[in-house]
């Protein structure tokens, strides 16, 4: 398949996956704000089974919605299932991950200087990783652990923190955040597929054919929806954070990895007590002093960094010299004509072309090739230190031209 072939599908399959899961996400926003804000109904309603109503206003229409304590009395002619959004938006997603990190193992999922792996067993850890998640997930939440969440919640994050460490230690830094994510994303699918869809199913069966309805059928399906709500942000997280290696390149990309997950959390927990009206202020507050802190321990010190504090007034560069590093190095993936066996358009519109080219993105190459090491990619060209650092001397001078 040409390259331009396979960037139309990644876009279109991208496109796809994103709008899926705005549906999903957005869908399970909706439905905890939903069940959050539910009134006491009124005795007339209350004698009909209706636990819970509200009043809500919305493009220009009023709406009476109404929550039944366990089912109605019959089964309406129309009943609206919110299933394919969460299927489509795995799917859209586990095929992403094929097409970049599986066909293509040996450039993004496989780091040679973290495990010399072969295509095969890089995949076969990936896809294992997966599932294996997943079953022990379920396992755990069909034990008595299911009702004590805060115990199976520290158990849970223990064995993610575990898991990302691992990961970090197998695979490319991104390869391993993209399966931390592809862990999460199967679990919440998974949750839809064999829990809450088939307590669904059975709620629906017995109210057609008049019996009476299994409350922990509702009860397993509301604890499974509870997991997805919190599991959300992290995996909206993970799924950006892919062009953000400050975060994913960084020494223990793991543990930043973990904290963003209780911040995120954090964040989480705070709406869905503000749903029901006894929000702590001071967990949001916390929330965002503590990503604050983040980013300043992760924060590079790098040469450039340390020439920033210096006297500069004496120092100079040969830009004849920067300008063959950076060709030599650069390139080959970001030029009007990339010679990259993969990367054949200038990646994100960067060209290094001639001097002023490079000093336009001289923010840019102190970002990713200084700062953060990501580029070149995988390190493909062979930069050496000494290089970096004489381009940071550069970027530190003003990125001059002439």
């Amino acid at each position: 398949m040409s390259p331009y072939v396979t960037e139309w599908v990644n876009l279109i399959l991208r496109f796809t996956h994103v709008i899926t899961g705005i549906a999903w996400i957005g869908a399970s926003f909706y439905f905890v704000w939903l069940d959050n804000h539910l009134e006491k109904p009124p005795s007339w309603k209350s004698d009909k089974g209706i636990g819970g109503d509200l009043w809500a206003i919305h493009g220009g229409g009023f709406y009476e919605i109404a929550k039944y304590k366990h089912a109605p009395e019959k089964m309406p002619e129309l009943l609206h299932w919110f299933k394919w959004e969460a299927y489509s938006t795995w799917l859209t997603g586990f095929v992403l991950l094929s097409l970049m990190f599986y066909v293509g193992a040996d450039i993004y999922l496989i780091d040679p200087s973290i495990a010399q792996l072969s295509q095969m067993q890089a995949i076969t850890i990936g896809l294992s990783v997966i599932v294996g998640g997943w079953v022990v997930y379920d396992v755990l939440c069909r034990t008595k652990l299911a009702n004590h969440s805060l115990i199976l919640g520290i158990i849970l994050m223990a064995l993610i923190t575990g898991l990302s460490y691992i990961l970090s230690e197998t695979f490319s830094a991104r390869g391993a955040f993209m399966h931390i994510g592809a862990v999460i994303g199967t679990v919440m699918a998974g949750n839809v597929f064999f829990t809450i869809m088939p307590s669904q199913r059975a709620l629906v069966t017995s109210v057609a054919q008049g019996e009476p309805v299994d409350p922990s059928w509702g009860a397993k399906a509301k604890l499974r929806s509870t997991h997805n709500t919190y599991a959300t942000l992290p995996l909206v997280f993970i799924m950006i954070s892919n062009h953000y290696p400050m975060i994913f390149n960084h020494e223990y990309n793991w543990l930043v990895l973990m904290v963003i997950f209780v911040i995120t959390g954090a964040i989480r927990q705070y709406f869905v007590a503000k749903h029901k009206g006894n929000q702590n202020s001071l967990v949001l507050v916390a929330a965002v002093i503590s990503g604050i802190s983040l980013a300043i321990f992760i924060a590079p010190n790098t040469t450039i960094s340390k020439l920033e504090r210096q006297d500069l007034k004496s120092q100079t560069v040969d830009l004849q010299k920067i300008k063959s590093i950076i060709t030599h190095r650069c390139t080959s993936c970001h030029s009007s004509s990339p010679t990259d066996d993969v990367f054949t358009v200038a990646q994100g519109g960067v060209m290094f072309d001639n001097l002023s080219q490079m000093s336009r993105w001289a923010p840019r190459i102190q970002a990713r090739a200084i700062e953060a090491k990501d580029m070149p990619f995988m390190n493909k060209t062979n930069i050496e230190d000494s290089e970096r650092n004489y381009i940071a001397l550069w970027i530190a001078l003003g990125a001059p031209v002439k």
